[in-house]
């Protein structure tokens, strides 16, 4: 008996757990679920890393952004009566700026330069040099087909290649010359066709007429503004080159600059230049199809931030190389696209010399390739002799 009541204290002293089995299923149920969306969050993270560090998907987004920004900004000026150029641009330099401005509150991007007196005085030649690069191309891409666009855009290439002969010492390689060849017979087989095209009515430069005398004075109109913009883009890349390692910018910061100063010079050209009446406005943006063209206005915006940001991707996963030889190859389905989407004329002439334009720019990427390489091999011996004893 004795042990027996022993045994009763004991039960009675012994602490007792009760077991609350809905409460433990519930604590279950939450680190499961929480587990669960660790291992979801974990598994986006490594598609997203698949995806920023993929070679092919960033050469086609590098694609994609700068075939897409030419073909909208044709599709807003194809127009017969488009003629608010300058209102156009200024809409594409506020909308950077401020999809930059949000970018860099967002921390997507980081030490953006800021504004101050001396810098913007420093910089602001370049902006209106970058005003007449930008101006000239809308009025070039207005009147000529995207294909001739794209090729004749290649001279741009020869103007800035003389231009650092001139003012830093550049040379030019008997394979640069070759490639320069080819982009002058090329623009030239382009040309010819197009005249050609124009005699017999089947212009597809947008200029809005098929009377022969019509397309033939609107492609005088695109060459001369295609020679205004092939001036004006080399005197902008070599002015920026520059300027541009004297103030330390990065991308973003010269893109910000770039957008944030022309924004008065375009909105004051345009108030000067071009009529903002309800009627003019209404001319320019026909009703049935104002929704796409502010669409359109909206995304050329957008895309110049586009095209930056994937070109450094690109690079980034790739190479400098092979960023260059897709941009020589960019210009292939850039022609293209002017012939599926603007019905531009199709003749052996046209095709003839897109293919020329295409394989100029292939040898000149090479050249450049071969110039580089060149260059990394002779700077170990250059500074060993430069260490050897006298």
């Amino acid at each position: 008996m004795d042990r027996k009541r022993d045994d009763d204290v004991r039960d009675d002293k012994a602490p007792r757990e009760d077991f609350d089995f809905e409460d433990n299923t519930k604590e279950d149920d939450g680190l499961m679920g929480r587990s669960a969306r660790a291992v979801g969050v974990a598994e986006s993270a490594a598609s997203l890393a698949k995806i920023t560090n993929s070679a092919p998907i960033s050469i086609g987004a590098y694609c994609f952004s700068s075939i897409s920004m030419t073909v909208v900004n044709k599709y807003v000026v194809s127009g017969s009566n488009w003629n608010l150029t300058f209102l156009y641009l200024a809409a594409q330099a506020i909308i950077c700026v401020v999809a930059i401005g949000i970018c860099n509150r967002l921390g997507l991007i980081s030490n953006l330069a800021t504004i101050d007196g001396p810098r913007v005085k420093k910089w602001m030649p370049i902006s209106i040099a970058f005003v007449g690069m930008i101006y000239t191309s809308i009025k070039a891409l207005q009147f000529l087909s995207v294909p001739v666009y794209t090729i004749f855009k290649n001279l741009t290439i020869i103007a800035i290649a003389y231009g650092e002969v001139l003012w830093f010492g550049g040379k030019v390689t008997p394979m640069a010359l070759s490639a320069f060849a080819l982009m002058v017979l090329s623009s030239v087989i382009a040309a010819w066709s197009d005249i050609q095209s124009a005699l017999v009515g089947d212009v597809g430069g947008g200029a809005g007429s098929t009377d022969a005398d019509a397309a033939l004075s609107a492609l005088n109109a695109g060459y001369f503004w295609m020679a205004l913009n092939v001036a004006c883009s080399a005197l902008y890349v070599l002015g920026m080159r520059k300027v541009i390692k004297q103030m330390n910018f990065q991308d973003w910061d010269s893109m910000f600059y770039n957008n944030l100063l022309t924004i008065p010079i375009l909105v004051l050209s345009s108030l000067f230049t071009e009529d903002w009446s309800a009627a003019n406005f209404a001319h320019n943006l026909p009703a049935d199809q104002r929704t796409s063209m502010l669409i359109g206005i909206f995304y050329s915006g957008l895309a110049a931030i586009f095209i930056s940001y994937c070109s450094a991707w690109c690079i980034r996963v790739t190479s400098s190389t092979t960023y260059s030889m897709v941009g020589a190859l960019n210009k292939l389905p850039i022609a293209i696209s002017g012939l599926v989407f603007f019905s531009a004329p199709i003749t052996f002439g046209s095709v003839s010399a897109i293919f020329l334009g295409f394989v100029s720019g292939i040898v000149y990427t090479v050249s450049k390739v071969k110039e580089k390489e060149a260059a990394k091999a002779t700077l170990p011996t250059t500074e060993g002799e430069a260490r050897r004893p006298a």
